[in-house]
């Protein structure tokens, strides 16, 4: 039987001698795997593409970009947390939740991801949550928000701070699982109802002018009172509505004027 014959035109040769060679040119690494040959009866071939494990090339892709990255299962400070704990995004979005958490007490629970001590308290802070409701905890996370830390004048973790109303901060402390005692009596005096003395304080003034000169952090400051003349502040106070004293003379105004020029009170207090 006569063989079938393949070429260009010049010379012939034997087609099986060209999907051989054809076989052999292709069978070259590619890429981040490689290419495997099964030859079967007939000249027919047939080619599976075989690429990395996906271990394999995450691994390779972590240590191109130099990144530790924690997945998702090792987040042990997102297990068991209730509505009223969420984690803090900056240092504006601390200073504003304190300033509007009203006469409600707030707990700031500052942590680390690598704390062994955080991570054995965090299921018992939780539990406080629970038990708690009216009670808003805040996370910080250390090592997101290391500057802010520093401005905060916080070294030592896990750490705690309590802030109520008008009292601002009222505790401070750091514990661990040997001394929950700590946690569980500041909770216990600093969550009964009472009634508020005026708007939630929050931060202390000093934190806020420390956040505020902070170059690593985007926060800005400057709610600062005011200083108005003795004068103008009788006035402001006079003209209020359901203020305590009937609106002055135009006469009246020169009069407290003099000799109290440099005599400055601030406003709104």
């Amino acid at each position: 039987m006569a063989k079938a014959l393949c070429g260009n035109g010049s010379v012939a040769v034997p087609c099986r001698d060209l999907v051989a060679a054809a076989a052999l040119a292709e069978s070259v690494p590619m890429g981040g795997g490689f290419r495997a040959k099964r030859y079967f009866a007939a000249g027919r071939v047939s080619r599976t593409d075989r690429p990395q494990p996906r271990s394999l090339q995450a691994a390779a892709a972590g240590q191109t970009n130099g990144n530790l990255t924690i997945g998702k299962a090792m987040r042990w400070w997102e297990k068991g947390t209730q509505p009223n704990m969420r984690e803090v995004e900056s240092a504006q979005d601390l200073a504003e939740s304190l300033r509007n958490a009203g006469d409600r007490l707030v707990v700031v629970d500052f942590f680390s991801p690598g704390c062994g001590g955080c991570r054995a308290l965090h299921p018992k802070i939780a539990q406080f949550a629970e038990r708690n409701p009216d009670v808003l905890f805040l996370q910080v996370n250390y090592e997101q928000h290391k500057s802010m830390c520093y401005s905060l004048h916080v070294h030592v973790l896990p750490f705690f701070r309590f802030y109520r109303g008008a009292q601002g901060r009222v505790s401070s402390f750091s514990c661990t699982n040997a001394t929950i005692k700590k946690f569980k009596d500041a909770l216990a005096k600093h969550v009964p109802d009472r009634c508020g003395l005026g708007p939630a304080r929050g931060l202390e003034e000093s934190e806020l002018l420390a956040l505020a000169a902070n170059r690593d952090l985007k926060f800005t400051y400057s709610d600062k009172p005011t200083l108005v003349p003795i004068a103008e502040a009788i006035k402001m106070d006079a003209a209020a509505i359901g203020g305590p004293w009937m609106p002055l003379p135009p006469s009246s105004g020169q009069f407290l004027s003099q000799g109290s020029e440099s005599s400055l009170i601030p406003s709104g207090r």
